[in-house]
């Protein structure tokens, strides 16, 4: 069973998807997900001139020799680029794999931990009428789990606001519910983090006051704090339960985990923007964190992705993956797989996809009543409708940056 073609395919249904598409000479095909949001072509570019003409007969079914290979032998690891690259493989190989076998997956990692996977959606609203409409609409839709963004007093276009759009600076149309906007430049943003702290316990005491203490809250800090900040909003936030904070400060600096842990006993999750297992090391070995929230489009795909949820379930920390929009349903079928074999899956987010992803993305999962399924048909689950996809061309889109009141770059 060797690779005998290899296609790099981007496309812009909703948003822009770089997609991998190997095929054996026994006809077998597989589909891996390489879109890194905001840079796709550098990755397509990277898949298409560096790494399809290295795939070209090799044994289909050697997923982790190949894995090493493309790794170790181009000598310079790691970064966003060579892992998605290398993700997209990856999954293609696994989705030939269950193929090849007739199972789902999940089936070759093991077998089902669970019947099904919690799910959390995304709520946001510059003010409270907004935010509690939206999380209304979001319980209509069957989330169970519900992460809460809010807009801050003096800020007019902050991360996770859905009504941002349309504001100066901001015209851009954001698309499929995902803050890339298509355009040539990206759209800035403000900051203040002083306000943020003030005005965020508020909220969720409102929230709770408004839709009680069952439901799970989760809140992104989205990196723009220090690690005082952080263990400080950590520490407000305790009376109201939250099932997670997610990326209080920038993880680059692990220390300043410590400092967080040592003053708040609210959840932590970190990971969305990690590239391998050595990011997470200390992370997980000093248990910092609670929740790994590493996507497989951006980590090496689901070889590595179950390894590092192996090493975290010896600390009992469990997973929270990335899945926003920028994760296509080829990588987030991956990481429903991966979930639903693991022991410790802690839950997924899910942000659904617009209807012209869904027609060139053909998927067997399922999401009921707040809970995910990757289906049982072989392989991963997703096909490409390669017509449907060619009639959406690659579209520049970046995501947006900050800047605080005195016009200093600040992290987004």
């Amino acid at each position: 069973m060797r690779i005998e073609k290899a296609e790099v395919i981007v496309t812009s249904p909703d948003r822009n998807f770089v997609t991998l598409k190997l095929t054996t000479d026994d006809g077998l095909t597989g589909l891996g997900d390489a879109t890194l949001n905001g840079r796709e072509l550098a990755v397509a570019s990277y898949l298409s001139e560096h790494v399809v003409p290295l795939l070209i007969g090799r044994d289909a079914a050697q997923i982790e020799d190949t894995w090493q290979f493309l790794y170790r032998s181009a000598y310079w690891r790691r970064g966003p680029v060579t892992m998605a690259s290398i993700a997209a493989v990856d999954m293609a190989l696994w989705d030939i794999k269950g193929k090849a076998a007739g199972m789902p997956v999940y089936q070759l990692l093991g077998g089902a931990s669970r019947d099904r996977m919690m799910a959390y959606g995304h709520a946001s609203g510059k003010e409270l009428p907004e935010l509690f409409d939206s999380i209304r609409h979001h319980q209509e839709l069957g989330y169970r789990s519900i992460r809460v963004q809010t807009g801050v007093p003096g800020l007019e276009s902050i991360y996770g606001i859905a009504s941002n759009k349309g504001l100066p600076g901001n015209e851009g149309v954001r698309y499929d519910h995902e803050p890339a906007q298509r355009g040539a430049l990206p759209a800035q943003e403000d900051w203040d983090t002083r306000s943020y702290l003030r005005h965020v316990p508020t909220v969720f005491e409102a929230v709770r006051n408004e839709f009680g203490p069952e439901m799970p809250l989760l809140h992104d800090g989205h990196h723009r704090m220090t690690p005082l900040q952080a263990a400080k909003l950590g520490k407000s936030l305790e009376p109201y339960d939250l099932f997670w904070l997610e990326d209080c400060t920038p993880a680059e600096n692990q220390e300043g985990l410590r400092l967080v842990r040592q003053h708040t006993t609210t959840p932590l999750a970190i990971g969305e923007i990690f590239n391998t297992v050595w990011d997470f090391q200390s992370l997980i070995k000093e248990q910092l964190i609670d929740y790994v929230r590493a996507a497989s489009t951006h980590f090496g795909g689901i070889s590595p992705l179950k390894k590092v949820m192996d090493y975290a379930a010896m600390y009992q920390i469990r997973s929270g993956f990335h899945g926003p929009t920028d994760i296509s349903p080829v990588g987030f079928a991956a990481q429903l797989h991966v979930g639903l074999a693991i022991h410790n899956y802690g839950i997924q987010e899910y942000m659904q996809h617009g209807d012209k992803t869904n027609a060139v993305f053909e998927q067997a999962m399922t999401f009921a009543d707040g809970y995910l399924h990757p289906g049982n048909k072989p392989g991963l689950g997703v096909e490409l409708d390669t017509d449907e996809a060619g009639k959406y061309p690659y579209e520049t889109a970046y995501l947006p940056y900050n800047r605080l009141a005195d016009g200093t770059v600040h992290d987004w």
